[in-house]
């Protein structure tokens, strides 16, 4: 009997090494790798029409969720202090200024992932959901971030949001120390803002990406399974 046994163990063992082999194999394929990319190419499109509809934007929860932690501080401070409504002016620009980056943001994620290769697709099959948005994403962020900031910071200062909070938290030291500096001037959150609400846009894209890869994870590996047929 414990011959058997390990005997029915190792046949397992060899057909689950054999499936996992032929999943890698198809996804390192021209097949294999056009359905990886369609997906995150649909996740792109998706949340660049997102971006280009403020409403959208401004109702979209996973890029709320996004809002790095110093701007939920600066945020919190602001109606803390009875300045909701400045708040909400802030939100709105930064949604404004979204539609802004879609130009700039566009190219450099569609280029990556027409340049995926053959490692990457084999790294996709072997992990688990989102593993192909974690790849772009380490692909582009920082390229998303450098060109993203001054298309932002253009935006911001256009509308003046800058200059009306470091207004509305001058005269203290709240300023330096929810940006992490000491310095509480009235330039204390020129470029900071900026950098924050870049770093939102980037998270929250990337949100919405990888979503939309979790979303579609049954359907890509039906396409993989139909494929292996």
């Amino acid at each position: 009997m414990k011959k058997n046994f390990i005997i029915v163990a190792a046949v397992s063992t060899v057909a689950i090494a054999s499936t996992a082999t032929s999943c890698v194999a198809l996804a390192t394929s021209s097949v294999g790798l056009t359905i990886i990319k369609q997906v995150l190419l649909g996740g792109i499109t998706k949340g660049l029409n997102i971006f280009k509809d403020k409403n959208s934007f401004l109702s979209n929860n996973l890029i709320d969720q996004a809002i790095p932690t110093q701007l939920q501080k600066v945020n919190s401070t602001l109606q803390s202090i009875g300045l909701s409504s400045l708040v909400a002016k802030e939100k709105d620009y930064i949604a404004q200024a979204a539609a802004y980056t879609v130009g700039v943001a566009q190219p450099i994620l569609t280029n990556a992932v027409n340049n995926l290769t053959t490692e990457d697709a084999a790294r996709i099959a072997q992990g688990g959901s989102g593993v192909a948005t974690q790849i772009l994403r380490e692909k582009t962020e920082s390229q998303l971030i450098a060109a993203i900031t001054p298309k932002v910071d253009e935006k911001l200062n256009q509308f003046g949001i800058v200059k009306s909070i470091n207004t509305a938290l001058s005269g203290s030291n709240l300023l330096g120390s929810l940006l992490g500096n000491n310095n509480s001037n009235s330039s204390a959150l020129s470029g900071g803002l900026s950098h924050l609400a870049s770093q939102q846009l980037v998270n929250g894209l990337f949100n919405i990406i990888q979503k939309h890869e979790i979303d579609n994870t049954s359907l890509l590996k039906n396409a993989l399974n139909q494929n292996l047929k």
